[in-house]
């Protein structure tokens, strides 16, 4: 499965990576016109800041997901087949379980319209935004069995 991956070292803390998610995600899929859209859209992914380091936080597709088993509506769910844990709006009922027990801190709750916000990994645009929209290539995505490749060349 492709997964998200990110580099601390790297992160500038520019938070290009949350715009360009939020502007994806809204209905007018264009920063100008999203401004002015009544209900806003959320960014999936947030840059948490410390004293030296930026840490970006999205979903992380976890092998074991707290989510889907904590999920009483059965609105998350993980596809055995991709890995990639799934979210369906419609069956959703707000009560926020998800957003508890995340142990990354990944799921938030949209309050004005009482869903929950997480990564999908923008599988309806085709890769994710934020990887696109990351100056310095902090944020990057590939295959999981790439990963020690990756780090070996550090």
């Amino acid at each position: 499965m492709k997964k998200i991956y990110f580099d601390v070292e790297k992160c500038l803390g520019c938070r290009s990576c949350e715009l360009a998610c939020a502007v994806s995600h809204s209905a007018a899929k264009e920063l100008e016109k999203m401004i002015s859209d009544k209900d806003k859209s959320l960014p999936r992914i947030k840059i948490n800041f410390s004293k030296d380091k930026n840490y970006p936080m999205s979903c992380r597709h976890c092998k074991d997901p707290k989510c889907v088993s904590a999920c009483m509506a059965g609105a998350i769910s993980k596809d055995e087949k991709t890995g990639q844990i799934l979210y369906d709006e419609k069956k959703c009922v707000g009560c926020w379980m998800c957003v508890m027990v995340c142990p990354y801190g990944a799921i938030r709750p949209n309050k004005k319209v009482k869903i929950p916000v997480r990564c999908d990994l923008c599988t309806d645009i085709g890769e994710p935004q934020c990887v696109k929209a990351c100056p310095v290539k902090a944020i990057v995505y590939f295959e999981e069995s790439e990963l020690e490749k990756v780090k070996s060349k550090k």
